[in-house]
């Protein structure tokens, strides 16, 4: 199997319910445990194998540049797409406009990250599945039963069928992830240089019957909210004291 393919990140969106904590900037730079979330993510991917990421940015994308860089700290080739659009530099281009925009940047397939979610499962068996089903785009999915928020997709048989973030019905057990990958197919027919919504694609492709799905059995953590971010902070100090456990242990044994 190849390596996963170049990962787009959306980071342009303003943490507006982490407001009190982190005014006026991007959800990437929210602290998390003495470091920007963004630093956590990419060391994220990193682990995952990943070595090609575009930030699609857009307000107050300064910091993060800043802090980012080219990647280079972080072992990762980093690239910047703003999410505004080439004929009017003061109208945002919408998750869809900013996807495509960025997929310029890069090969076919790429993946799709949201810019506040943290991902720690494996991200081989995605790849594995969309080459497998061979649909145009893939979007991992988890059994969210009403738990978190409200179920808003219907999974069978391996193709999400049906998806209603704002008038979700009973039968739907499942949520997106946060993680879609997608073919250059799967955008063919979007609008040029103006703003839509990532979503009218995902409809578009399920209509066509063209949207693959792979379960994920472990529940995403993300900071775009208060509680959130308390439960990813409390996830990774728990990784880190298992990690320096492990490390005293093979010392203590040296």
């Amino acid at each position: 199997m190849d390596k996963f393919p170049p990962v787009l990140i959306l980071a342009g969106g303003l943490g507006t319910r982490l407001s009190a904590l982190n005014p006026n900037l991007p959800k990437s730079m929210v602290d998390v445990n003495g470091q920007p979330f963004i630093a956590h993510q990419l060391q994220l991917l990193r682990k995952q194998g990943v070595d090609d990421v575009v930030l699609c940015v857009g307000h107050q994308e300064k910091p993060l540049r800043d802090f980012v860089g080219d990647g280079t700290i972080f072992g990762i080739r980093v690239r910047y797409s703003t999410d505004y659009s080439p004929e009017n530099s003061n109208q945002l281009l919408g998750t869809g406009g900013a996807v495509l925009k960025a997929s310029k940047l890069v090969s076919s397939p790429f993946a799709v990250l949201y810019g506040d979610s943290y991902l720690d499962v494996a991200f081989a068996p995605f790849f594995e599945s969309f080459v497998r089903l061979g649909k145009p785009a893939l979007m991992t999915v988890y059994r969210n039963n009403n738990r978190r928020v409200p179920s808003n997709l219907l999974v069978r048989r391996g193709q999400v069928i049906a998806y209603e973030k704002e008038k979700p019905t009973p039968d739907m057990k499942h949520i997106d992830y946060g993680l879609t990958i997608f073919s250059e197919a799967a955008l063919a027919g979007s609008p040029q240089s103006q703003p839509f919504d990532l979503a009218l694609v995902i409809k578009s492709l399920i209509g066509r019957g063209q949207l693959a799905c792979h379960q994920v059995d472990v529940c995403f953590r993300e900071v775009g909210s208060e509680e959130g971010l308390r439960e990813l902070e409390e996830y990774l100090q728990v990784q880190k004291n298992q990690t320096d456990d492990a490390k005293a242990e093979v010392t203590f044994e040296t």
